[in-house]
C-alpha cells in the first residue's frame, strides 16, 4: 500500500490531495468505482481536516487482489468523542448510533452531515475505529459494532470496494430520496440493533427515545430490525404509538422484523 503523511490546516485541500496522491495510487478503474472512491476519499479527508483537531493525516491506498483499499487516519480528538460532546450525549455508543442516521455534523455552517452516511452505503465495506469503538458497515452483513480493549486515539476510516462493483454514486443518492424527482436526502435507514448492547433486550422507553432522536428530520425512516430478536411492549409503544402520534409527518417503516418483534409492533398499533 502507498501512504503519505500530510499536514492539516487551512492550506489542506482534499481535492488536490486526491489528484496528487490517491488517484495515482489506484491505477485504472471503471468509471463508477473511481467516482465512488473519489467521493469517499474527499469527504473523509475533509472531515479529518475540519473536525479532528489533529495536526496531520495519514493516508494510504492501493489495489490488492481486485479490491480497492483506502485508509484515512488522524490522531485527533476522535469522532465518537467529538459527537458525544457536541450533542451532549451520555456515552460514545449513543454518538455512534447518531452518526449512522445521517444529517449529523458538529459544524452545521460548513457541513450537511451526509458524507459518512452516503460513503458507508457506497463502498462494499466501510469502517471507523475511534476510542474503544469499532463501527463497520458491510453490504452483505449490514452494521456491526464492537468494543476494543485498547483506546485508539483519533479516528481511522477504511473503505473497500471491488474493482468489478457495478454500484454507482447516483444509485446510492437516489435510494435515499423518497421521490425519484427529488434528489434531497429524505429517507434514512436506522439499524435498531445498534441501540442495544450484546445480549440485551430493547425494553425501555428511554431506549426508544434514543433510537428516535432527530428522526423527525426525515420524511421517511426505515427501522431495520435485523439482528433484533425481541423488544418489549414499552419500547414498541413509544415508537409506534407515542412517537408516531406526535410526528405524523414522518413515515416509520419497520423491516426485517422477527415474529416476536412484529407481534409487539402490532400490539402497540392496536392500543
Amino acid at each position: 500500500m502507498n501512504q503519505a503523511a500530510l499536514p492539516l490546516g487551512p492550506n489542506f485541500e482534499e481535492d488536490r490531495v486526491w489528484t496528487s496522491h490517491m488517484r495515482s495510487w489506484l491505477g485504472d478503474l471503471p468509471e463508477n468505482v473511481l467516482r465512488i472512491c473519489q467521493y469517499g476519499f474527499v469527504e473523509m479527508a475533509n472531515n479529518a481536516n475540519d473536525h479532528s483537531e489533529a495536526s496531520e493525516v495519514l493516508i494510504s491506498g492501493g489495489v490488492e487482489d481486485g479490491i480497492v483499499k483506502m485508509t484515512i487516519s488522524d490522531g485527533g480528538v476522535g469522532i465518537f468523542a467529538k459527537i458525544k460532546e457536541f450533542c451532549r450525549l451520555d456515552d460514545d455508543r449513543t454518538a455512534l448510533l447518531e452518526l449512522t442516521k445521517g444529517k449529523l455534523t458538529t459544524d452545521p455552517t460548513r457541513h450537511t452531515g451526509e458524507g459518512i452516511f452516503f460513503s458507508s452505503r457506497m463502498f462494499d465495506e466501510f469502517s471507523i475505529l475511534s476510542g474503544h469503538l469499532f463501527l463497520n458497515y458491510d453490504q452483505e452483513t449490514d452494521w456491526l459494532m464492537d468494543t476494543q480493549k485498547n483506546n485508539n486515539q483519533g479516528t481511522v476510516v477504511q473503505m473497500k470496494i471491488s474493482t468489478t462493483s457495478e454500484r454507482t454514486t447516483k444509485e446510492v443518492f437516489d435510494r435515499y430520496a423518497t421521490d425519484q424527482n427529488d434528489f434531497g436526502f429524505k429517507q434514512t435507514t436506522v439499524s435498531v440493533k445498534l441501540a442495544q448492547t450484546e445480549g440485551e433486550v430493547l425494553l425501555s422507553r428511554s431506549h426508544a427515545r434514543r433510537l428516535l432522536a432527530r428522526l423527525e428530520n426525515f420524511p421517511e425512516v426505515v427501522l431495520d430490525f435485523n439482528g433484533v430478536t425481541e423488544i418489549t411492549p414499552a419500547f414498541a409503544d413509544e415508537i409506534f404509538r407515542v412517537w408516531r402520534k406526535t410526528h405524523p409527518e414522518t413515515n416509520l417503516v419497520p423491516v426485517r422484523t422477527s415474529e416476536s418483534v412484529e407481534r409487539m409492533i402490532k400490539k402497540s398499533q392496536s392500543a
